[in-house]
């Protein structure tokens, strides 16, 4: 197998990884709070970190000014991210969520323009303003349609997406000065002590302190816990950088898109959960928005 089908595999494994990872924290807040579902999810992840630094023997040194540098952003992602996306998927279906979330990369493309001052083609510009349109049409529609906190939770979806478009565009500097496992080990750290520190704080200040382990009860738990803390936290940041160096970014983010697609299906076949003809045409108009983003930034590079 050649390297850039390799590159592809990676890509294709990636995006299904990213697309179930809405299903199993909707599995894990049936069973447990939002905060509690983050606190374990990155415990997991230090620990398969930890394992994984034992096993490759590499050796990563963090001083004082590399915090200063990488926290700032590590509040971006993962801390506002999947705080967003957890509050967001507490009130809205998981397929709904990933329409939203698809996003992303429009939401980066805009605010690259304004803090990086990157140039942007009439194309793009018409596709970037069909995406928003996709989102506001979803979002007006929920608040025609809406079950209580429906609205809320589309919000907090749209929040988690733009603290991940900041991160893609802040980070872009950050990448160049830290090896990909410094960068990983250090916000995986972050997120464990924040939100194992409020998750047991709240139970402390609750008197429930016995309850937080409690979740490891189930069985269903614990399948959701490690796959959201070893596939989706760390193993997707392995696969999106190896297919990132070997085949171009905006190739990348099309398979991004086909995560949405998998995030809707295994809500509607393993949630059942109710997919209305409004969130088809918002997901149509989102996905054509963000190709079409892609495809005319990638006809001006050529």
């Amino acid at each position: 197998m050649t390297a850039k089908r390799k590159a592809y595999l990676a890509a294709i494994i990636y995006a299904f990884i990213i697309g179930l990872s809405f299903m199993f924290v909707k599995v894990t807040l049936t069973v447990t709070s939002p905060i509690d579902t983050l606190a374990h999810r990155f415990t997991v992840a230090f620990i398969g970190i930890i394992i994984l630094l034992v096993v490759t023997k590499n050796k990563v040194i963090i001083k004082k000014h590399d915090v200063l540098q990488i926290l700032p952003l590590a509040l971006l992602y993962p801390i506002a991210f999947f705080t967003f996306q957890v509050l967001g998927l507490a009130k809205i279906s998981s397929s709904e969520a990933g329409i939203i979330q698809a996003t992303i990369p429009i939401f980066t493309l805009v605010l690259a323009i304004m803090f990086l001052k990157e140039k942007v083609s009439r194309g793009q510009l018409v596709f970037i303003s069909l995406s928003v349109i996709g989102v506001i049409y979803m979002l007006f529609m929920n608040g025609e349609n809406a079950n209580t906190g429906n609205l809320i939770g589309c919000g907090f979806i749209v929040l988690s997406a733009l603290a991940a478009s900041l991160y893609n565009v802040f980070a872009r500097k950050l990448t160049k000065q830290y090896p990909l496992m410094t960068l990983t080990c250090a916000m995986t750290v972050c997120g464990f002590l924040i939100f194992n520190g409020i998750a047991i704080g709240n139970h402390v200040i609750n008197g429930t302190l016995n309850q937080f382990f409690k979740p490891f009860m189930n069985v269903d738990f614990i399948i959701s816990i490690l796959y959201l803390g070893i596939l989706s936290s760390l193993g997707t940041s392995y696969l999106s950088n190896y297919a990132l160096s070997k085949i171009e970014a905006s190739k990348m983010s099309v398979f991004s898109n086909f995560s949405t697609l998998i995030t809707i299906l295994a809500g509607i076949i393993f949630l059942q959960e109710a997919f209305h003809f409004y969130h088809f045409i918002g997901g149509i108009i989102i996905i054509i928005g963000v190709i079409g983003t892609n495809y005319f930034g990638y006809r001006r590079e050529s």
